[in-house]
């Protein structure tokens, strides 16, 4: 802390200074872009030059907004209307300038910096902040703590600046180990230390946390807070009541952590080289909310003994976040799982403790995974599973546990195609169907067969699955709620072919409908996976184990990038398991092969290799808060479905266009037919003949 007497005399509004950047648009890709950093820097300059009192001329505001800076709310004062026409682009050589060059020449007491847009933390754990220039072949960016030493050189006025404050409302997760994250080496070196000088850090999380925008009302909550502690202080008021103001602030976002609303925790660092604790962590005077109770020693020998040699079940994630609404938390940000292994996702939940219900987060977990287990046939570990859940619960006195919600059915037909041995003309044929259990149903006899013949049999299979009593007698159909998908495991040659256009028989006078849009309709080609085994399945664990959504989980592979070593790319990472394809060639002059080569095992193309506008990303991911479409949030797992929404979203647009295009005499537009490559390696029938 900094008691009132220590402030330097003079210190003022005159003497202070501050950099203030805003940034929410990036050069590197809409997909960075986000709303709110820009408001969030116009919010604290406004308190800067209204209750603090600081000559707008003290200040280097840079702002790169994502709409046109004239669509910002500016603040209404003859000071916010100077910094209207004085602000610059928060590109990396305004930042430098304002910062390593401007800013050190003035004659000041007090230093403030205020920035709001993306954070990365280096190798070195160094926070990164992307600046609005970064490209993909260079990240450009502030590196604060390489700027933040160099602030206590004595390349910055002897005598000036003894108080130093950063106040950074970004996340500080891991920038991905990643060749296209290119963010180099960023070091400003600096000359010799200058005693006395003091720095403090706050910011909105700690490192491996994502920071929490409100896109809606485009705000940081921690600027919210921060603003919120600043209110009209003056500015010799601020600095002496910096550290209380960030006490207050670390306990409202633990209290919402406790209460399981948010994971989010500030952090407020007294200069390093000082005091290389931060006080917050220690004699919080706040009464603690009551927590839930932890695991004891019995319970993890327990957990030891059953988690030992087994790998995470592809329910894992669905475990996780399903532990959270039992406990009645929020589930934390970015999603995926904290770890590799069971044993380190229960580490994870203890540490967390749960919500004020008393329920160990980790108990639901387990809970779950017995449900799974002895659905999926593992009745021994699922006995054993429930047995721990039953002995926990009574030995720690917990609540009682809803049950897990049941796994979705999923009603699907296998349709297995392979050429005859002899390399002759048709294909061999069968058709399974799996429900709650798999059957075969169908398979070719004789010669082979064309495939106008696999598709009558498929629709006459498809009619009886609907109509036909189980087991043979009784009353109801096969399926119930009828079949949900059709997979179609084909020779690579066929990957491209129209499955998804036959015609179905559908309604009155002879209208027919074509599969794709009655059904979900993907294509499999298992059989050319034996040589990428191994990846295939690691990268199909990697995307469960994620729930599906990631920010590397997608790739959109250019027309440039179709190479030959591009399937030896997609193999080195388990990321990306899905790639979207914005190619014009077919997709079988490259892309496919390095699909299978790099074991992805899912993949979007337009059938012929025909790529119009709109691209594939803009049609298949919901949009962010920038209205633009967010990778990340694109639930890959949920692909066979969204795929049916666009081909039948296509099927109207093109009936409009055509019925437009009658009366005007033009062409009628044609229809958006993507093609779907989904192989669940966990999901194969048993190929052998039951003949």
């Amino acid at each position: 802390m900094i008691p009132t007497g220590f402030l330097p005399p003079a210190l003022g509004p005159q003497r202070t200074f501050a950099l203030v950047a805003g940034v929410e648009r990036y050069d590197i890709s809409h997909r960075w872009n986000l709303r709110g950093p820009a408001r969030d820097a116009l919010r604290f300059a406004h308190w800067l030059t209204g209750p603090a009192q600081v000559p707008p001329g003290n200040l280097r505001l840079l702002l790169s907004p994502l709409d046109e800076p004239e669509a910002l709310d500016w603040p209404d004062s003859p000071a916010m209307a100077a910094l209207r026409t004085a602000y610059r682009p928060a590109t990396e050589e305004n930042v430098k300038a304002a910062l390593l060059d401007e800013l050190p020449q003035c004659d000041g007491d007090l230093l403030w910096i205020f920035w709001a847009g993306h954070g990365y933390l280096g190798p070195r754990q160094e926070l990164m902040l992307p600046c609005a220039d970064a490209r993909p072949s260079q990240i450009r960016h502030l590196n604060l703590d390489s700027a933040l030493r160099w602030w206590r050189t004595d390349l910055v006025k002897h005598r000036s600046f003894p108080l130093q404050a950063a106040l950074v409302d970004s996340c500080r997760v891991d920038a991905p180990r990643d060749a296209r994250w290119n963010f180099g080496s960023t070091d400003y070196g600096g000359g010799s230390s200058v005693p006395g000088r003091r720095q403090f850090r706050l910011y909105a999380s700690r490192e491996g946390e994502a920071a929490q925008n409100d896109a809606e009302r485009g705000a940081g909550r921690f600027t919210e807070a921060l603003l919120a502690e600043l209110g009209g202080r003056s500015v010799r008021e601020s600095v002496s009541g910096l550290p209380v103001a960030a006490r207050s602030i670390h306990r409202t976002f633990r209290e919402l952590r406790d209460r399981g609303e948010g994971w989010q925790l500030p952090q407020f660092l007294v200069d390093r080289d000082w005091d290389a604790c931060s006080f917050l962590d220690d004699d919080l005077a706040a009464v603690a909310l009551p927590r839930a109770a932890r695991l004891d020693q019995q319970a993890w020998d327990g957990l030891g003994a059953l988690f030992e040699g087994r790998e995470l079940p592809r329910c894992a994630y669905e475990a996780y976040a399903w532990a959270f609404k039992a406990a009645g938390c929020t589930t934390p940000v970015g999603g995926g799982l904290p770890g590799d292994g069971l044993l380190d996702v229960v580490q994870d939940l203890d540490e967390r403790q749960g919500g004020h219900g008393g329920m160990p987060l980790a108990v639901p977990f387990v809970r779950f995974l017995a449900d799974r287990a002895g659905t999926a046939g593992d009745a021994a570990w699922a006995g054993r599973l429930k047995d721990w859940v039953d002995t926990t619960r009574e030995r720690l006195a917990l609540p009682v546990l809803p049950p897990p919600p049941p796994p979705a059915r999923t009603t699907v037909v296998h349709v297995g195609l392979e050429p005859p041995p002899d390399g002759g003309p048709g294909f061999r044929a069968r058709m399974w169907l799996r429900g709650e259990r798999t059957e075969h149903i169908w398979e070719s006899q004789g010669a082979p067969v064309r495939l106008d013949t696999v598709r009558e049999e498929l629709l006459r299979q498809l009619a009886l699955i609907g109509a036909a009593p189980t087991d043979g007698g009784g009353a109801g159909p096969r399926a119930p709620g009828g079949v949900d998908r059709i997979e179609f495991h084909v020779p690579y040659e066929l990957l491209d072919t129209d499955f998804d256009q036959w015609p179905v028989p559908r309604g009155p006078a002879g209208r027919h409908r074509a599969l794709g849009l009655l059904h979900q309709v993907v294509v499999r080609c298992p059989q050319e996976r034996a040589d990428t085994r191994a990846e295939w399945h690691t990268s199909w664990r990697w995307l469960c184990t994620r729930g599906g959504r990631h920010p590397e989980a997608v790739r959109v592979v250019e027309e440039a990038e179709v190479t030959d070593a591009l399937g030896m790319e997609l193999a080195e990472r388990p990321a990306p398991a899905c790639v979207l394809a914005h190619t014009t060639s077919a997709p079988h002059a490259g892309l496919l092969e390095a699909v299978l080569e790099g074991g992805v095992p899912v993949a979007v193309w337009r059938r012929g290799g025909a790529a119009p506008p709109p691209p594939l990303l803009d049609v298949l991911a919901p949009a962010g808060p920038d209205g633009r479409p967010d990778p990340g949030a694109l639930d890959v797992l949920a692909l066979p479905a969204r795929v049916r929404e666009v081909r039948r979203a296509a099927a109207g647009a093109a009936a409009a266009g055509a019925r437009a295009a009658a009366g005007d005499g033009q062409p009628p537009a044609g229809e958006d037919q993507l093609v779907l490559l989904w192989d669940d390696p966990d999901d194969i029938p048993d190929s052998r003949s039951l003949a």
